[in-house]
C-alpha cells in the first residue's frame, strides 16, 4: 500500500505516528504498549526510526538498538498496519543498505522514509566510506533497484526490480547543517526530483513556520503532500532541550506558560493543550494527515487524539 496514495485521496487529517526501536536487552512489549493505545484513531502507518551502529570510547563498534527491519516486519504481521522503516545514509555504507533494502523487499514492506541521518558525529557529519552522502544519493540508489539495477550488476534485470515508495523529511525552521531556509528547501525540490512522493516535517510549534514553508516549497515548483509532524511537550526541560536539539523555536506564548509549570505534570498538560490547538489549526489548514512523535509514550498523543478525532 503506497503512503503517498492513502495521504492525497484523503479529505480529512488522517492519523499516524512514530516509534523507537527498544534499547539492546529489552523486548517488543514496549513498543506493543506504545502502539495499542493508539490503535482506536485507526492510524494509517507507523514510522518506524533507524539508528546507525555506535562506537565506545575504544573504537569497538557496539549496536544500542535492535534491527528496524525486524520491528517493522513484526509491527506489520502483528496489526497489518503500513509501516515506514528509516533508511539512512549516515553510518552505512551502499552495500550494507543494499542488504537491508533486500530484506524489506522480501518482506513485503514497500514504504520508507529516506533520510541523511546524523553518522557517527553530529556536529561533523560525515558518510560512512562508501556510504551515500545525501538522502538525494540514498533516492538515486532505491531508484536504481526499484529498475532492477543492484550495485555490482552491469544491466538492469527487471525481474529482480523493487517496488519501494519513499517519503523525505522537511525542515520548517531549515535543517541545521543548510545556510540557510531558500538553499534547504532547494535541496528538498532536488529530493523530491530525484522521487520522493511526500514529504514529513521536522516537530514544529508555530504552525506558522509550517504554513510559510509549504508557502516556499510550492513556490519552488514542489507539489507532493506536506505533512506536518508534531511532538507534544511533557517535560519541563524540554522547553530548553528541544529547540537546542532540533532547533525548532518555541512561540512566546506557549514558552511563557512552560515556564509557569512546577513539575513535569503541569508542562504534560500545557504541552497537550498546545498540541491540540496546534492540530485543530492545522486542520482548518485543509493538512492530509498530522504525523505524530510519540517515542515510547503514547499517553499524551492518546489524550490529544481523542481531543481531535
Amino acid at each position: 500500500m503506497n503512503i503517498a496514495n492513502i495521504i492525497k485521496n484523503s479529505n480529512k487529517p488522517l492519523f499516524s505516528f512514530e516509534v523507537l526501536p527498544p534499547l539492546k536487552g529489552k523486548g517488543l512489549e514496549g513498543i506493543f504498549g506504545t502502539i495499542d493505545p493508539l490503535l482506536e484513531f485507526n492510524p494509517q502507518f507507523i514510522n518506524i526510526t533507524t539508528h546507525c551502529e555506535q562506537y565506545d570510547k575504544n573504537g569497538k563498534r557496539t549496536r544500542k538498538r535492535p534491527g528496524t527491519v525486524a520491528v517493522a516486519a513484526t509491527i506489520k504481521n502483528k496489526y497489518n498496519i503500513p509501516v515506514v522503516p528509516h533508511i539512512l545514509c549516515g553510518g552505512f555504507t551502499r552495500e550494507e543498505t543494499e542488504y537491508v533494502l533486500i530484506d524489506l523487499d522480501y518482506l513485503g514492506i514497500e514504504n520508507l522514509l529516506v533520510l541523511r541521518g546524523d553518522g557517527r558525529n553530529k556536529e561533523n557529519y560525515q558518510p560512512e566510506v562508501g556510504g551515500n552522502r545525501y538522502a538525494v544519493d540514498l533516492l538515486r540508489q532505491i531508484n536504481d533497484m526499484n529498475h532492477g539495477k543492484y550495485i555490482d550488476d552491469e544491466q538492469p534485470n527487471s525481474s529482480a526490480a523493487t517496488n519501494f515508495h519513499c517519503g523525505v523529511a522537511g525542515y520548517p525552521e531549515k535543517h541545521y547543517s543548510a545556510t540557510s531556509l531558500d538553499e534547504d528547501i532547494l535541496n528538498l525540490k532536488a529530493k523530491v526530483d530525484a522521487g520522493a512522493q511526500y514529504i514529513v516535517t521536522q516537530m514544529f510549534f508555530d504552525n506558522q513556520k509550517y504554513y510559510d514553508f509549504v508557502e516556499k516549497c510550492r513556490n519552488v515548483g514542489i507539489t507532493v503532500p506536506i505533512i506536518p509532524g508534531i511532538k507534544p511537550i511533557g517535560f519541563m526541560s524540554q522547553v530548553d532541550v528541544l529547540p537546542k536539539i532540533f532547533a525548532c523555536h518555541i512561540p512566546t506564548e506557549f514558552e511563557t506558560e512552560l515556564r509557569k509549570c512546577k513539575c513535569d505534570a503541569d508542562a504534560a498538560k500545557v504541552g497537550t493543550e498546545w498540541a491540540i490547538y496546534q492540530a485543530n489549526e492545522l486542520a482548518k489548514y485543509g493538512v492530509p494527515l498530522i504525523h505524530w512523535f510519540t517515542y515510547s509514550d503514547p499517553s499524551q498523543v492518546v489524550e490529544i487524539a481523542k481531543a481531535i478525532y
